[in-house]
């Protein structure tokens, strides 16, 4: 009891007479409460969607500006604008027979009242409701809508979740895992080195990869340039490979982060899958049509076609997800403890150094010299 007394004593010295120490500092907010939670996350939702409709209405707008202005970009239309983007070619081809039509009734007026017996030249245009033109712009009028109807059908018919937030963990977000389902969590993005080096990594909220090829390709390239700034003198006759010089060599990444953009910004040669690793081993044998995309969609297709672009792609999935595997498995990294994104992160991170810790230890990374002078 004197024990407890004394206690009491130094804490209310130290705190103030009631106070307990662990309470929020003055003039910081408090801990939000559950129906707070429920409201913030009610509005980010709703502030995502007006967004993303926004996003959407304004990639229409600017797709039927260019197809009325008669120079359409390449690929198919938006979504949203297919429908828009048929009815306006179908006017359009309307308007243009009925124009034909027109101006050859009015050359055979002319001629009849300059008393000339022969009418105008060639045979008189179809018009618009019997012409191959029209009817062929009519027909894909009627598949866009079909199309649309069928994708809104879907939408409606979906068993996945909707937009949702987690409220207690208010930054992770619903991931597609393989196999089908959800989890609730973030997405890691990975750079790992050919001997299994975890070199860059980032926790993101993202549900897709493609945003985030070049962010981690410059934090590779800072590593490595790190790494090459840090290392011993080579021997005399080092081999004369890249990776034996230092920086990267070939960059490997999986059909998530193809797209033009990554295709074809500056950095090191690159492997980017444009589809599943099964229909690129058989593409050499079994020709199918080209990949959706650019040219440099095209350019990566045809050179993964190759016995040597295939066979250098395949080295992707041991050299990305041997780090993964030890994580999950031998070091049972299962699930983040921390919520928020700054706390998962960080958490990751430090998983990710000592994964990088252990590999670099057991596979000779650091001698017994080097781990001495990192002690000393």
């Amino acid at each position: 009891m004197a024990a407890h007394a004394a206690a009491d004593a130094a804490e209310d010295e130290l705190f103030g007479e009631g106070r307990r120490g662990d309470e929020v500092p003055p003039g910081e907010a408090s801990p939000a409460t559950r129906d707070e939670r429920i409201r913030r996350a009610l509005a980010e939702l709703e502030a995502e969607r007006a967004a993303a409709e926004a996003g959407r209405e304004a990639q229409a707008r600017a797709y039927l500006d260019a197809v009325e202005s008669g120079r359409p970009p390449a690929g198919p239309p938006p979504a949203a604008a297919a429908v828009a983007a048929a009815r306006v070619r179908l006017e359009r081809a309307e308007a243009a027979q009925r124009a034909k039509v027109a101006a050859w009734q009015a050359q055979r007026a002319a001629g009849d009242a300059a008393g000339i017996q022969r009418g105008p030249g060639g045979r008189k245009p179809f018009p618009p409701e019997t012409h191959a033109g029209v009817a062929k712009a009519r027909a894909a009028l009627e598949r866009a809508g079909a199309k649309a109807a069928e994708a809104e059908h879907k939408a409606a018919a979906s068993k996945g979740p909707g937009p949702v937030r987690n409220i207690t963990d208010v930054d992770s977000r619903l991931m597609p895992v393989r196999g089908g389902g959800f989890v609730q969590g973030y997405n890691a993005q990975n750079v790992v080195s050919e001997d299994k080096l975890i070199t860059a990594t980032e926790l993101t909220q993202d549900t897709t990869d493609t945003g985030w090829f070049e962010p981690m390709l410059r934090q590779a390239e800072d590593a490595a340039a790190l790494i090459t700034a840090h290392r011993p003198p080579p021997p005399p006759d080092p081999p004369g490979t890249a990776a034996s010089q230092g920086g990267i060599g070939l960059f490997l990444a999986g059909a998530g982060y193809c797209s033009e953009h990554n295709l074809t910004i500056a950095g090191p040669d690159r492997l980017i899958a444009t589809g599943k690793l099964r229909d690129l081993q058989h593409a050499p044998r079994e020709p199918t049509s080209p990949p959706a995309g650019g040219q440099a969609t095209a350019a990566m297709a045809a050179r993964l076609a190759t016995p040597e672009g295939i066979t250098a792609y395949r080295h992707r999935g041991h050299i990305a997800e041997t780090p993964h595997g030890h994580l999950k498995h031998n070091m049972r990294f299962r699930q983040l403890s921390l919520r928020g994104k700054p706390k998962a992160a960080a958490e990751w991170k430090f998983a990710c150094a000592v994964h990088n810790l252990v590999k670099a230890i057991t596979t000779g990374h650091l001698t017994d010299q080097a781990l001495a002078a990192l002690a000393s």
